[in-house]
């Protein structure tokens, strides 16, 4: 998992943005209660610890993601 705040996951696309986010938005919101992962987003905009918290919440869906792929090789077609 990336460790340093400069290194940090850069999507190629939207359809990928949304695909990483899928893989940990339930988490999110259950992790968090009065509040969802589209309340976290939207203020990362102008709180730094809220885009520290999208940063590492890609991470760990970037990492979920290579998962999926080693676990599924048809996947890296994909």
């Amino acid at each position: 998992m990336l460790s340093n705040s400069h290194e940090f996951v850069q999507p190629v696309d939207e359809a990928e943005r949304a695909y990483l986010e899928s893989l940990v938005r339930a988490d999110y919101d259950k992790s968090h209660p009065g509040e969802t992962f589209d309340d976290m987003k939207l203020r990362r905009s102008f709180s730094r610890e809220d885009k520290g918290l999208y940063r590492d919440w890609l991470a760990i869906a970037a990492e979920r993601a290579k998962a999926a792929r080693a676990a599924n090789p048809t996947l890296l077609a994909a």
